[in-house]
């Protein structure tokens, strides 16, 4: 039939308009665009406390006012013996080889500010205890118009307890004390010598229980040294370096007494003995130059039951010592390293002061 032969091209045609339409339309209204692509947001950090743990800057030292230069002078006889009654004229200063006039008010009686830190890495964790009862013994033995304060360090840099004159309060704060991991002993002299010392007028001391092995994860050794003698501190080390080289030489010694093959299986542990020896020299030797620099002295007990006595000699050292106040013949503010030297009248006799300082610009 004729209509069968119409409707097919009726619907071809009708589906023809209808997408027609739908192109008019979508030309009339177009699609909106695409939204951007986000943006990262930018967020301002929020303040955080500063830890003690900050980065240090070698350079940022303290340095002291040349009109009058306090040198704390320890001195003892050919036995090691601390020498008491020594008066003004028995010494002699002298500031890059000119001898300096010393003040008539050179032996004044002189308070101390002392921090104790401890090292509370795994090497001295296990006997945290025998330093809590010396370093409480050492509070109480200094006289009472001095001042104490206790940090700790390990991978962080702490302070346990700020300046204070009650020993029952710095009693306390050795409660505080916690085992940690790895030494960042540069970056706690560092931090130490810029922060915590303001008082000029005072002695300055910081009396250090550790091995010196600085785990190398922040400043140099140099830049301790730096600060302490730019900070005048006399640096006092109790170290355990003795006990621990005893122990490791003990245990080499114990495993190369064996046959062959133990001694082959055991070559790792050899190898990390003898590296462990090396680097307790190397940490010797570079806290004796701290000390001797900043005239302080380097303590090596054999025992940790030996550090209430060795603690004790400190703070008799402390009460001891004589301070020297003198006037330098350079007035220059230069800002550069002056070394200093202290004799006295009678050579038998060992002197230990400060290396120098640094004049204030």
């Amino acid at each position: 039939m004729a209509w069968k032969r119409i409707v097919p091209g009726l619907i071809v045609c009708f589906t023809l308009l209808m997408c027609l339409g739908t192109l008019r339309a979508q030309k009339r209204s177009p699609l909106p665009p695409a939204p951007p692509p986000p943006k990262l947001i930018q967020r301002q950090p929020q303040p955080q406390p500063q830890p003690p743990t900050q980065d240090v800057d070698p350079n940022d030292i303290i340095k002291v006012d040349t009109s009058e230069v306090l040198l704390p002078v320890t001195v003892r006889d050919s036995n090691s013996k601390l020498v008491e009654g020594l008066t003004r004229k028995d010494f002699r200063v002298f500031e890059e080889d000119v001898e300096q006039p010393l003040s008539d008010l050179s032996l004044r009686q002189v308070s101390v500010d002392v921090v104790l830190m401890v090292d509370t890495s795994s090497s001295v964790a296990n006997n945290l205890d025998d330093f809590r009862v010396a370093a409480d013994g050492f509070a109480r033995a200094l006289d009472i118009e001095d001042r104490v304060s206790l940090i700790q360090f390990d991978d962080r840099v702490q302070l346990l307890q700020d300046w204070t004159k009650s020993r029952v309060q710095f009693r306390r704060s050795l409660t505080r004390v916690a085992p940690g991991m790895f030494t960042r002993f540069n970056d706690a002299v560092v931090l130490t010598a810029n922060e915590q010392f303001q008082r000029s007028s005072a002695r300055r001391a910081i009396i250090i229980l550790t091995d010196g092995i600085d785990s190398g994860r922040g400043t140099t050794f140099d830049a301790a040294l730096k600060a302490a003698l730019g900070a005048q501190l006399a640096v006092y080390v109790i170290s355990n370096i003795e006990i621990e080289r005893a122990e490791k030489r003990a245990q080499l010694t114990q495993i190369l007494a064996g046959d062959e093959s133990s001694i082959r299986f055991n070559k790792l542990r050899i190898d990390d003995l003898r590296m462990g020896l090396e680097a307790l020299d190397a940490g010797e030797q570079k806290l004796t130059a701290l000390t001797t620099a900043t005239g302080g002295r380097l303590y090596e007990p054999k025992s940790f039951n030996d550090l209430g006595a060795t603690y004790a000699e400190v703070a008799s050292e402390l009460r001891h010592q004589y301070a020297l106040y003198y006037s330098p013949v350079n007035k220059l503010h230069d800002g550069r390293f002056r070394r200093v030297r202290v004799v006295t009248l009678d050579p038998s006799q060992r002197v230990s002061s400060r290396a120098g300082y640094y004049a204030q610009k």
